[in-house]
């Protein structure tokens, strides 16, 4: 068995075949056709197609809202924030979510513990208010993913060198228990939280045991059949929740990314190995489930891959709900799926494929969504359009439809039907001639002026023989953000659209040094403080005012400094111009923020504290957040408030 390689890298082998034009060479094309300063300052990111640069109010704003006191750089054991504000630890892995559940044991944790306990390596954050449908910023529910466990960080006694010599099948059992989705209740009196322990709301959705069904053109699928669901309308679990989004009806959309990681097994060959190589299914399980349990293992089911990589629909707010994968939005290595109502009403998902050379996704209803009528909402994402992304030098952008039938995606190329299409995806976005990127993780539309923001984290892989004047980004290390136009209708944005502007938001990196090429919308580098430049950039979200709040994942390997939260404006003279004011403890991704309604709590999600190299459960790097002798790092949420009780930015 070789050596498990650290799992938040072992993601991105990188396993498109693709010849279409690199990002790279599109960010060439794209800075030598006109420079940033005239494309993006000049022109306020583009008066294109109808669509406006924003001028203030609640969209960025036109003036400097954000008056935090910048934090400096850090690589310690614990967090940092700007002075002025408070951070708790809500709630940690481990943690009991009922009543009676039992409090963690560190290192002695089970399946069934685990299962009524906060799950480990905490993602995507959704605050939904309760009761539903309000704007309540003092009750509500926290709704989490749970990516992923690391059983050198785990279990006594385990390294990545050794680990696969000592996992037990009970021990592969919890870790199932320990991934998927965790809704708990909180409350909040001033400026403190407290988890609601008893609330008849509180779940677990796990690996394990949950069961979910199947929807959409994949369901019922013969490619989607397995010896305990024939049928293939029935999945138990859902896996490597890493981020997603909320819908305008009240639920919240999980995303299945790293499936790869989760089988053995032969993929030499067999009817499904040609789809197993397409989507970096390499045999070898990471996670070492198959060797106890047969769904895991590829030649004795080689069918269950097919069941992951999906969209999950959850509905927080009835607890007796049955999750749903919701299959016509795609099967890919989901980083996130975020809704935006369109000008008449029909929904877009926007979606990441996170591996390196890979796609951005849409998935647009054919019916429009109902404010007020809950139950018409309810199949709203089986009936639609998926589409991907590619990206022209001229500043547009079309989304390409991936419709059986239409252009290659015929019986010639092995697509029989539209369900083969959303299982293969990624093969059916290869024919269409998408745009491959690098690593599409958030992407995320904004509340007021629709525009998209497509976050890009790095891609250390690009070639050095791509360098050149105008785009010395090879290798990208540091990562960008594009900014996608929809055009307006009516003075809406139209999110069903098939063409947009696009351009750049953010290009990462040091503005001065000039090998990096960084911009901070346009060219703004020099207002970017010394302590301000980020590099790669992960998940974003927009607070109350609409300000865009970006969180980074790798910036201890490319920049040697911890992973950060940084606030910018999106318009006006400061537009783009990112500030430092949360850093992670060392080891560490910050990842799921998250704003109440008033805007007075930010909620963060601290995943993998301590994962570094020769960091282990008896000799971590950190005891992030207990500092306990008899404690390992802990992933948990933070709850950041104003010590005066403030807006947090302010």
């Amino acid at each position: 068995m070789e050596n498990m390689p650290e799992l938040e890298d072992s993601d991105d082998v990188g396993c498109n075949p693709s010849t279409e034009l690199s990002i790279a060479a599109l960010i060439e094309a794209r800075l030598s056709r006109r420079t940033v300063l005239k494309g993006m300052v000049a022109a306020g990111a583009g008066v294109l197609f109808g669509c406006p640069a924003p001028q203030g109010g609640k969209s960025g704003t036109g003036a400097n809202s954000l008056t935090f006191t910048e934090i400096g750089r850090f690589l310690d054991e614990t967090h940092h924030v700007a002075p002025g504000y408070e951070v708790a630890t809500l709630i940690r892995w481990g943690d009991p979510i009922h009543a009676d559940a039992p409090e963690f044991r560190p290192g002695k944790q089970t399946a069934g513990e685990q299962e009524r306990q906060f799950g480990a390596n905490n993602d995507f954050m959704a605050f939904m208010p309760l009761p539903r449908g309000s704007t309540n910023s003092t009750r509500g529910l926290l709704c989490v993913n749970h990516e992923l466990d690391q059983p050198h960080l785990m279990w006594p006694g385990m390294s990545p060198q050794n680990y696969a010599e000592f996992m037990t099948r009970e021990q592969c059992e919890t870790e199932m228990a320990s991934q998927g989705h965790s809704i708990v209740e909180i409350a909040r009196k001033g400026n403190a939280w407290r988890i609601v322990r008893g609330s008849p709301y509180n779940r677990r959705i796990s690996a394990r045991s949950t069961a979910m069904r199947v929807a959409g053109p994949a369901a019922g699928h013969p490619r989607m059949s397995t010896r305990a669901d024939v049928s293939g309308t029935r999945i138990i679990g859902t896996l490597n929740n890493c981020a997603g989004g909320t819908t305008p009806w009240g639920t919240i959309l999980t995303a299945e990314e790293n499936i790869q990681n989760y089988f053995t097994g032969d993929v030499s060959n067999g009817r499904e190995a040609a789809a197993w190589k397409r989507y970096g299914v390499h045999g070898r399980g990471y996670y070492l489930w198959g060797r106890h349990f047969d769904r895991f293992h590829l030649n004795k089911e080689p069918n269950e891959p097919n069941r992951f990589g999906w969209v999950v629909e959850i509905d927080p707010y009835d607890p007796k709900s049955t999750p749903v994968k919701r299959t016509a939005l795609g099967r890919f290595k989901h980083e996130c799926a975020t809704t935006a109502v369109s000008h008449d009403r029909r929904v877009a998902v926007y979606s990441g494929d996170d591996e390196r050379m890979e796609y951005v996704y849409k998935f647009v209803t054919r019916d429009r969504y109902h404010p007020n009528n809950a139950a018409a909402n309810r199949e709203l994402l089986d009936n639609g359009t998926l589409y991907v992304a590619k990206f022209e030098t001229d500043g547009r952008m079309r989304w390409l439809p991936l419709i059986y039938g239409q252009g290659p995606l015929t019986s010639a190329n092995g697509f029989e039907n539209q369900g083969d299409v959303v299982i293969e995806a990624r093969r059916a976005a290869d024919l269409m001639g998408a745009t491959p990127m690098d690593r599409p993780e958030d992407v995320e539309a904004h509340p007021e002026t629709g525009r998209v923001y497509v976050v890009l984290t790095y891609n250390e892989q690009r070639k050095p023989d791509q360098v050149n004047l105008a785009n010395p980004r090879g290798p990208n290390k540091h990562g960008h953000i594009i900014e996608i136009v929809p055009p307006l209708v009516n003075g809406k944005p139209d999110h069903t659209c098939t063409e947009c502007a696009w351009e750049f938001f953010i290009l990462g990196g040091d503005p001065r040094n000039p090998e990096h090429r960084a911009s901070y919308g346009g060219n703004n580098g020099a207002a970017v403080s010394a302590n301000g430049w980020l590099a790669a950039p992960d998940n974003v979200t927009f607070d109350p005012q609409g300000r865009i709040w970006i969180v980074t994942d790798g910036q201890q390997d490319w920049a040697g400094f911890a992973d950060t939260a940084y606030a910018a404006e999106v318009s006006g003279p400061r537009r783009g111009v990112t500030r430092g004011f949360f850093a992670s403890p060392r080891g560490a991704e910050i990842c799921g923020p998250a704003f109440t309604p008033d805007g007075k709590t930010l909620f963060l999600a601290i995943q993998h504290p301590g994962d570094e190299q020769g960091s282990t459960y008896d000799h971590p790097s950190t005891r992030w957040p207990d500092f306990k002798p008899d404690m390992p790092p802990r992933s948990a949420v933070v709850a950041i408030t104003k010590t005066d009780g403030g807006d947090i930015g302010s």
